[in-house]
């Protein structure tokens, strides 16, 4: 017995022996690397092309980024007339103001060159460059504007310019995830994602005809006129406007949609101006001590308090205190409803209104006329 013991702990011994030379000399043999650590390791992308992750908005970003563009603006100084007068320069100099300087941003959306970009981004220049992503650089041309809507339309002269896929901005819906691009504060293109916060957003007093996206993308100074795209990439609205207290991004941004950029530009392209239907007439929203004055039952319509006279509504017998219910069938209930219903009217065809007059329905015959050009400001 003793010996069977004897002989069994001289063969672990040498055993445990031969394990630690090899432990120590070979670990590889053992299947153990000396120093290492495991860990979990995410899989190599062998090849840039494959699909991001799909939380990723890296796809939608490449494909509309390119056709996103930077717009510097300058407007010559303007001399003062009294500049001649000694007196005057001596106390004021020659009078001449430094030369004004604007950025924002624009959107390619044809191969020949169009870009959207807003009104007021452009308004006044005495020159304007557009430089691309691929840092070219152009002067363009004006093509068009419409203040009314805040948009402008130019167009540049050069080749294989990447054009961005227009959206069905119908389809858009609250809660949808948006890229905000353009190139705020001048430092250089940049995207932002956020959400459509709200749709149809008006009365903010920003343009006369309003139906904003409203979005959580950051945008700041600089990104008027950029996109405002989908997840595939595509345009569904051109950024516009901010709310802030501080001059930057405080999460409540606008944008006008595709749907009204479209129409304006094809307007403007065909005809160089944008014309719209126009009634003459003075339009209130209702409130309580307005139907309380004019003594009106109805809560749904807008109330007329004032007539050009000879205009196309006064014309066609509408009255002060008259309330317009719906349009062509289309019933109205705001101010913003009436503007846009009456804008899309083509001028010289005759339109059906229905009308409440002293708690009486009525209907009127009405032909609109060409709407006005808003008159700019004395510079």
């Amino acid at each position: 017995m003793n010996r069977i013991w004897l002989l069994f702990s001289q063969s672990v011994t040498v055993l445990l022996a031969v394990y630690f030379v090899v432990l120590t000399l070979k670990p590889a043999w053992l299947g153990r690397a000396s120093g290492s650590i495991t860990v979990l390791e995410a899989p190599v992308n062998k090849s840039t092309t494959e699909p991001p992750p799909l939380a990723s908005f890296r796809t939608a970003a490449q494909k509309a980024s390119a056709a996103v563009v930077s717009i510097n603006t300058s407007k010559a100084a303007r001399r003062n007339p009294n500049s001649n007068d000694p007196w005057f320069r001596f106390f004021f100099g020659d009078g001449t103001e430094q030369p004004q300087v604007g950025l924002g941003s624009g959107v390619i959306v044809s191969a020949n060159g169009l870009i959207l970009t807003n009104y007021h981004v452009i308004e006044g220049a005495d020159e304007i460059e557009v430089v691309l992503n691929d840092n070219r650089r152009t002067r363009a041309k004006l093509i068009g504007s419409d203040p009314e809507t805040d948009l402008a339309l130019l167009q540049i002269g050069l080749d294989k310019l990447p054009a961005i896929v227009l959206g069905q901005t119908d389809k858009l819906q609250v809660g949808d995830p948006v890229l905000a691009i353009g190139n705020p504060f001048g430092v250089g293109q940049t995207v932002t994602s956020g959400i459509v916060s709200a749709l149809g957003r008006s009365q903010l007093g920003i343009n006369t005809f309003e139906n904003f996206i409203q979005t959580d993308a950051a945008i700041n100074p600089g990104n008027s006129g950029g996109a405002l795209v989908d997840t595939d990439g595509n345009l569904q609205g051109i950024n516009t406007a901010i709310y802030s207290r501080s001059g930057g991004n405080m999460g409540i941004g606008f944008a006008i949609p595709i749907s009204t950029a479209r129409q304006v530009m094809e307007s403007l392209v065909k005809d160089g101006r944008v014309t719209r239907g126009w009634i003459g007439v003075e339009p209130n929203n209702l409130t309580p001590e307005l139907m309380q004055t004019f003594g009106i039952k109805t809560e749904r319509g807008v109330l007329i308090t004032g007539v050009l006279n000879n205009g196309p509504a006064a014309l066609a017998g509408l009255r002060p205190g008259d309330v317009i219910t719906a349009i062509e069938g289309q019933p109205v209930g705001a101010v913003t409803e009436l503007l846009a219903k009456v804008a899309a009217l083509p001028p010289g065809k005759s339109a059906r209104f229905e009308v409440l007059r002293e708690s009486r329905g009525t209907s009127l015959d009405i032909v609109p006329g060409v709407r006005p050009r808003p008159r700019r400001p004395a510079q």
